[in-house]
Formats: structure tokens, C-alpha cells, sequence
């Protein structure tokens, strides 16, 4: 008998920057991230592997900040809250996916991570932007405003 393919069911607890509820966030949920108490969006910062990417980034409905990194990595702790920052400010505009590097070799090889950080903006799993080395938090926003389609 065939088995059916596993769902993901890893999830991601958010706190709403709106009325503090914690929410369940599934890394691979289709939509938007909405708050289930006060229905206002949610920042969507969360990490994939080879074994979930394609469900996590490429199914996205919504653009992808990637953030190919790893723990060793200085600068990619510099970078790290300039990315945190705009999942918040771009809250359902965005999501944010972090990928370890050393833990995801096929996806590191897969956008040609030859140094980290590297930030990726992505539609569909195709790069439409990108980003190499350490940007302080300020010019990392522009960046990502410049790189996404304009608000509706």
C-alpha cells in the first residue's frame, strides 16, 4: 500500500507584535501569517532544511528573504537582526527563511553559496535580488524594499 507524502507539521511559535498572543506558525503554511486573536499579520521568520525547503520557500505564496548562513559565521550574527527586523517590518509582505549552510549543503550549492552571509530575495525559488556580506540593519531594509514588489 502506498503511503501518502508527510505533511509538515514543524511549526514556529510567534508572539503578535499587535496584541502579544503567542500563535502556531507552520514553516510550510500557504497564505499569510495572521494573528489567531487579533487577526493583525505576523512576523514570518523561520528556518528550512534540504529535506523541507522547496515546501517552505519555493511553494511560498508570498516573496522570500533568504538568509544563507551559519553559527561560525561573525558577520552572519551581525546580520542576523537587520533579518529579524524585516520579517517584523514587512510582516505579510515577506517571509523570512534562515538556512544553515553547514546543515543544507544541496540548497547552499543549489543558489551558489560560495561565501556567507548571503541574502537572497526569492519568487517561486528563482533569486530576484541579492545581497553578499554584511549590511548593517538600516541599509538591509532598503534593500529589501528595493527588492520587493510595491505594496498593494
Amino acid at each position: 500500500m502506498a503511503q501518502a507524502p508527510q505533511q509538515d507539521t514543524r511549526a514556529d511559535l510567534v508572539t503578535c507584535p499587535h496584541c502579544g498572543k503567542r500563535n502556531r506558525l507552520r514553516a510550510a503554511a500557504a497564505g499569510l501569517a495572521r494573528c489567531g486573536s487579533c487577526r493583525g499579520m505576523l512576523p514570518w521568520l523561520t528556518d528550512a532544511t534540504d529535506d523541507d525547503f522547496d515546501a517552505v520557500v519555493v511553494q511560498s505564496s508570498l516573496p522570500v528573504l533568504l538568509d544563507l548562513w551559519a553559527p561560525w559565521c561573525g558577520p552572519c550574527r551581525m546580520v542576523a537582526p537587520g533579518v529579524e527586523r524585516a520579517a517584523l517590518e514587512y510582516a505579510g509582505r515577506l517571509k523570512v527563511v534562515k538556512v544553515n549552510v553547514d546543515d543544507s549543503p544541496e540548497t547552499a550549492m543549489r543558489y551558489r553559496a560560495q561565501s556567507i552571509p548571503l541574502l537572497l530575495m526569492l519568487k517561486g525559488g528563482e533569486v530576484t535580488a541579492r545581497q553578499l556580506g554584511a549590511i548593517p540593519p538600516g541599509p538591509l531594509l532598503q534593500w529589501v524594499e528595493s527588492a520587493l514588489p510595491p505594496a498593494k
